[in-house]
């Protein structure tokens, strides 16, 4: 089959596009005919040796991914031959970007049925994360309030869409390029971070503050006023410690996604009945994901990007 790997770990030249053997799976697995899988940060750290996830090489990123089930292993009783799925792959393993790959069936889904399969592909760590940094870290409720800094990116639309659906007040923060994006999904209030100063233009303070945008962290301390007593800060930017206020009770959590089956089911839900929109930005082939990630080292990669084989 082809996939992209890289047998050593380092910069995006150690990617290489090609053969690779398909796999088989073994009991309790499935194998998917993969339809996309989607580029993500995390995928360009494993690949650099960034991340403290244990590895085998070479190896083959892609960790969202939309498929069909191709083969079952041993002891899968829920999924069949021809159902059109989706997962948020361990990340030791081999991931999507590939023509095949495995899945322990704990991790599949049905895939959406409202969009095209392959932008499926697009919502698994992505929407996780969102619900993740909003309710079980943040443990927010509706009528409370949340600050989400950095709203433009892709999590950030997630989490705007996931929280106004739950009820919560949504202030969020965004430049002009994404201002018309953030108030579509769905944000309350909109502070223009380059025209502005935050703190000032807050009338209240909020429950939760979510950060998505790599800050620096004396900006990011600074912030920590806009928290209630008793409140929360939830950042997803694990290079940098996330702040909080021992003093006023607030606490202080950083986010990195994890696997949850019921959770991603309720994404896809949410997808069907119209209350949460999967954003695709680019779709490019195979082939190309190498000059991707050369791209995402020279800046930052704008939206979510799919994969096709």
């Amino acid at each position: 089959m082809k996939a992209v790997q890289f047998h050593e770990l380092g910069g995006p030249e150690v990617l290489q596009y090609g053969e690779a053997e398909r796999p088989a799976p073994a009991a309790g697995e499935v194998l998917l005919r993969v339809a996309a899988s989607a580029y993500s940060a995390a995928d360009s750290s494993m690949r650099a040796g960034l991340l403290p996830i244990p590895i085998e090489l070479p190896h083959i990123p892609g960790y969202d991914v939309s498929g069909v089930v191709d083969a079952i292993g041993d002891g899968v009783v829920d999924l069949a031959i021809g159902d059109p799925v989706i997962a948020f792959l361990p990340m030791e393993r081999n991931g999507g970007a590939a023509e095949y790959v495995i899945a322990p069936a704990d991790a599949v889904v049905a895939a959406p049925a409202s969009i095209p399969l392959a932008d499926a592909a697009g919502l698994p760590s992505v929407a996780l994360t969102a619900w993740q940094a909003l309710f079980d870290d943040g443990r927010l409720e509706a009528g409370q309030r949340v600050l989400i800094v950095g709203a433009g990116g892709v999590v950030g639309k997630y989490a705007i869409q996931l929280a106004k659906r739950a009820g919560v007040h949504v202030i969020a923060t965004a430049s002009p390029r994404s201002i018309d994006a953030v108030r579509a999904a769905g944000a309350d209030e909109i502070v223009d971070h380059t025209m502005t100063d935050l703190l000032p233009a807050l009338d209240e303070r909020v429950d939760a503050l979510l950060n998505l945008a790599p800050i620096a962290p004396g900006q990011f301390a600074e912030y920590v006023a806009a928290v209630r007593d008793g409140g929360v800060v939830v950042s997803t930017t694990a290079f940098m410690a996330t702040p909080g206020d021992e003093s006023r009770g607030v606490r202080g959590v950083t986010v990195f996604v994890q696997p949850n089956r019921d959770r991603l089911e309720q994404l896809v839900a949410l997808v069907d009945e119209g209350a949460l929109a999967v954003e695709v930005t680019r779709r490019i082939p195979l082939s190309e994901l190498p000059a991707l990630h050369a791209e995402a080292a020279a800046g930052p990669i704008t939206g979510k990007v799919i994969v096709l084989p």
